[in-house]
Order: structure tokens, then C-alpha cells, then sequence
């Protein structure tokens, strides 16, 4: 560790960098607040006086409006059933749970949408009786690529009065994808008759139609939901109102932390205008990057902290929340920390199968390239997830090398004998920050487009060089001190 006055340092810095950069967003937002108005259509909902809400993020406005219509309804009603059917009928919950789920699923997506779901899982289920790992891939890449054929498009519109309901209906395939071919590749693995029995049909309806995490995840394979499930660990009802209690008041706090940023810091809407991005200072460009990669940590402790929450009280262990991301220094942590579910999913199911690290070199690339591949086709497969995919698949190869290079036996005494840990762990934190720059610029080409990623490319790296390059890089040297700090912490745990 470094001395306290030093790490003190370098997080009064980080936080200050914060606050004042959001200050200038918050600043520039006021300033353009009638033009934004214009072009965007900016609310008034009352809940912080007389603030305007930036309602531009596609993601968080339309799972509000679900949540408003039906969902906060529907995972109410399933918490009583699973509290009910806990109590009376302990050995079929699983039973009444996937009867819940799928009165669930027909109450906002209608007798088609239950047909799809249930389509889906049939088919995933014959082709997994081949036991072949290819033929049970292609069938849920197939079904996938379906998702994006725009004559199935047009079919399933047709379905629904409005968009929101037939986007519902992709959100919900898209993630129930990863379900059945988590059970596909389990049952193609289990070699013998009696491992192979709680891998049945009725067990592949019981976990894709598990309604708290049906339509937006988090991802959790199916050999932990099945035992999970037939474990029946289920906490006494005074223990399950004491978890619901404090977990309902941090979705709260969250919730509300949220909406504060989007009436406070109209991000969202300065990035669809790129005329202003263009125009704005280098410290509000600072401070817009990082309050929409926030934005994006603090609007996903809702979306998966709700369903978390319900799996706790059904006896169930979800992924981790992801980790907060200024204190992420790594391509490799963030894919790690973020999202957990989905890391396992595809080290376990993609990563490891291709290859993993077992065949050298030009092997480890490979698997790490067609995780990269799947991870942005089943986000869509759009040109600025290709490039997203591409600038993460680059990071984390350079990480990898990196370190395998510092961890040779010559470098590695090398390093320890002309370096003190103290002077090892800043030039940590100086390559960390070269490596959070670009993660930052990766996840900009993620949440805004390649627009956005080439406006800060050109702005910070090359009209900005070298002044405004290196300053960026100096402040995220601090945040990668703090971000180091942290996970030794974390670790520690």
C-alpha cells in the first residue's frame, strides 16, 4: 500500500475531477436547456420541483414505463406466490412459480408471446437430444438471427398496438436465448443416465420462465438455478421481510440517484446532438463521459438489483451486482465485475469451449475473439458493436500480454530489483490509466455510437494533444490509484 497521505490524495482529486466536471455538464445543460427542449422533448414530472428530465435514454425511460404499467405488479405478485406456495405446498414450487411465470408472460406479451417463448424452448430442447455441442450453438444462433429478421419483424409488430409491447417481446427472447442454451450445453456435458434427470423439460420451462429475471436478466446457468431450486433453502418469513425491507430501501436510493442525474445532467440529449458535443469544453466532455458510464453503473443497479433481490427471497444466490465503475482500471475488470452473469455465461460457454487458453498464443486470441463476436451479435450486432467489440477484444489482448510479460521470471526480478513496491505500484496506475482511457472511449462507442466515440477520439487525443491528452491521462492515473486501492479491498473480503 501506499502512504495514507497519498492515497488520500489521489481520491480527493478523483472526486473533485467528478464534481466539477459534472458541474460544467450541469452548467451546459441549463445553458442549452430550451434548444435541448426544442429538439428533444424534455419532461416536467414533478419530481424535483421544477427540473426538466432528460427522457433521451431509450433503456431507462422504457423499463420505467413498464415498471409503472405492469412489471413492479407482476414481481409483487410473484414474491406473494412464491412466500404462499413456500408455506403450503414447499415440494411443487418450482411448479407454481413457472405457472406464475407464464400467467406472467401472457398478461404483457399476450398468447403470441408466450408461443414464442415456449417455440423457442421447444426447439432448443429437441436439438439438445442430439448431445452435440455445434448442432445445439447453430440452433440458438439460428434463433437468435431470427430476433433481426425483418420480415419476422414486421410479423411480430403486427402482434402488438404499440412498440414499446413488441420490443418487450425481443428484450425478453434475446435474453431467454442465453437460458435455453445454458440447459442445451449442461445436457449435451452430462454423460451418464442419472445426471441427466434434472435436465427434462418441465425443469427447462421452470428456469426460462422464472419471471424475475424473464425479461432483462441477470443471467444465472442452469446448473445453480436447478439445485438452487431443488435445495428449497428458503429463509424463515421474518428473515425474507427483513431482506425485502433493506433491499427495497437501496432500489430506492438508487432509483432516485438515477432520475436526479437525468433532471440534473441532461447527457443523454447532448449526445444525440453533435453539434453542441462538438462545441462543449474539454471539462464538460470529461464530465459527460463519465456521468453517462455512471449513469449506465447506477440505472443497472436497478434493472438487475429488483430481480436480485426477488431470486434472495426465493432461496436463490444471483450474480453480484456490478461494481462500481470509477473504480474500474481494466478491460479485464469490467468484464469481470460489471455484468457477472453474463461473464460466466461466456467464459463457460463460449470462451472455455472454443479454446480458452489451452492451445497457445493464436488460441487465446481466437476464443477471446469469438466471445467478443457473440457478446455483439446477441446485443444486436450493429456497426458500433462490432467496433465496441473490437476495441474490447484489442484492450483485453494487450492487458493479457502485458501482464504475461511482467510475470517472466527475468522481468519479474528485474522489476523487484531496481523498483520498490511503491514505485511499481505508480507505474501500475500509469499504464492502468492508459488502459481506462481507452475502456472509457469503448463503452462512449457502446452507449452513444461511433459518433460519439470519433467526436472524443478526435477532441481528446488528437486536436488535444498533447495538453489535453495528458491531463486526462493524469486524472485517470488517480482513479486508477483509487480503483487498485479498492480492489485490494475487495480482495481482502
Amino acid at each position: 500500500m501506499l502512504p495514507r497521505w497519498e492515497l488520500s490524495l489521489y481520491l480527493l482529486a478523483s472526486l473533485g475531477f467528478h464534481f466539477y466536471s459534472f458541474y460544467e455538464v450541469y452548467k451546459v445543460s441549463k445553458e442549452h436547456e430550451e434548444e435541448l427542449d426544442r429538439e428533444f422533448e424534455l419532461e416536467t414530472d414533478g419530481l424535483f420541483g421544477g427540473l426538466k428530465k432528460d427522457p433521451t435514454d431509450f433503456e431507462w425511460s422504457f423499463w420505467m414505463e413498464w415498471g409503472k404499467q405492469w412489471l413492479v405488479w407482476l414481481l409483487l405478485g410473484h414474491v406473494a406466490v412464491s412466500q404462499m406456495a413456500t408455506l403450503l405446498a414447499r415440494k411443487h414450487r418450482p411448479w407454481i412459480l413457472t405457472g406464475y411465470g407464464v400467467w406472467a408472460c401472457w398478461c404483457v406479451l399476450g398468447l403470441p408471446g408466450v408461443a414464442m417463448v415456449l417455440l423457442h424452448a421447444i426447439i432448443s430442447f429437441c436439438v439438445a437430444q442430439f448431445r452435440s455441442l455445434i448442432l445445439s450453438w447453430l440452433c440458438s444462433l439460428l434463433l437468435l438471427s431470427t430476433l433481426r429478421l425483418q420480415g419476422v419483424e414486421e410479423v411480430k409488430r403486427r402482434w402488438y398496438k404499440t412498440e414499446n409491447e413488441y420490443y418487450l417481446l425481443q428484450f425478453t427472447l434475446t435474453v431467454r436465448c442465453l437460458y435455453y442454451t445454458s440447459f442445451s450445453l449442461e445436457f449435451c456435458w452430462r454423460e451418464r443416465p442419472a445426471e441427466r434427470a434434472a435436465y427434462s423439460f418441465p425443469w427447462l420451462l421452470a428456469y426460462v420462465f422464472y419471471y424475475p429475471a424473464f425479461h432483462n436478466g441477470p443471467i444465472l446457468g442452469f446448473p445453480e438455478f436447478v439445485t438452487q431450486m431443488q435445495q428449497q433453502e428458503v429463509g424463515s418469513p421474518k428473515a425474507s421481510l427483513r431482506v425485502l425491507i433493506l433491499g427495497l430501501g437501496r432500489l430506492l436510493l438508487w432509483w432516485w440517484l438515477a432520475e436526479l442525474m437525468v433532471h440534473l445532467m441532461y447527457m443523454h440529449a447532448i449526445y444525440g446532438s453533435v453539434p453542441l458535443l462538438g462545441a462543449v469544453s474539454c471539462w464538460t466532455l470529461g464530465g459527460l463521459a463519465l456521468a453517462q458510464v455512471l449513469f449506465f453503473y447506477v440505472k443497472y443497479l436497478v434493472l438487475f438489483g429488483v430481480p436480485a433481490l426477488l431470486m434472495r427471497l426465493d432461496g436463490l444466490k444471483p450474480p453480484p451486482l456490478p461494481r462500481c465503475v470509477s473504480t474500474m482500471f481494466s478491460f479485464t475488470g469490467m468484464w469481470r465485475y460489471f455484468d457477472v452473469g453474463l461473464h460466466n455465461f461466456l467464459i463457460r460457454y463460449v470462451y472455455i469451449p472454443v479454446g480458452g487458453s489451452q492451445h497457445g498464443l493464436l488460441g487465446t486470441l481466437f476464443s477471446t475473439a469469438m466471445t467478443f463476436a457473440f457478446v455483439s451479435y446477441w446485443h444486436g450486432g450493429y456497426d458500433y458493436l462490432w467496433c465496441w467489440a473490437a476495441l474490447n477484444w484489442l484492450g483485453v489482448t494487450v492487458e493479457n500480454g502485458v501482464r504475461r510479460l511482467v510475470e517472466t521470471p527475468c522481468i519479474r526480478d528485474s522489476l523487484a530489483r531496481h523498483l520498490s513496491p511503491g514505485v511499481r505500484r505508480r507505474l501500475h496506475a500509469a499504464l492502468a490509466s492508459c488502459s481506462t482511457s481507452i475502456l472509457i472511449l469503448s463503452n462512449l462507442v457502446f452507449l452513444g455510437g461511433n459518433q460519439v466515440g470519433k467526436t472524443y477520439w478526435n477532441r481528446i487525443f488528437v486536436q488535444g494533444w498533447p495538453g489535453v491528452t495528458l491531463s486526462v491521462l493524469g486524472f485517470l492515473y488517480c482513479y486508477a490509484h483509487v480503483g487498485i486501492a479498492w480492489a485490494q479491498t475487495y480482495a481482502t473480503d
